[in-house]
């Protein structure tokens, strides 16, 4: 199946465990040299939080892109136990995205322009 960036970001989506709807698709993250995409960025937490941070859903994680929604399978992340202030046992939330450039290669200092 082939979509364009343009048609995935009308997508909303939504998570098949709790069926939360998390937002519509705000970036695709993908590898250059190889020009493989390894996942999608939607937004973070909803609400007062001045310092909201994107959620990247990795490829693994989408089950199946519809015509308006993406299904996606994303364990909750821990939450502390208003008891004890302890973190409940939780799974582990899947991990960060790769770094975009990993350093290395032909890639030149600012010096280089002056």
């Amino acid at each position: 199946m082939e979509t364009s960036y343009g048609e995935l970001k009308r997508k909303e989506a939504v998570n098949l465990l709790d069926g939360k709807r998390l937002g519509r698709v705000t970036d695709v993250v993908f590898t250059w040299p190889e020009c493989r995409v390894l996942g999608i960025v939607v937004p973070g937490n909803k609400g007062f939080h001045w310092g909201k941070a994107d959620l990247f859903i990795d490829m693994r994680c989408i089950k199946k892109i519809g015509i308006d929604v993406i299904l996606v399978e994303i364990k909750a992340a821990p939450k502390p136990d208003k008891k004890r202030g302890k973190w409940e046992d939780a799974p582990e939330p899947p991990p960060p995205p790769p770094p975009y450039f990993q350093g290395g290669g032909d890639r030149r200092d600012y010096g280089d322009y002056e």
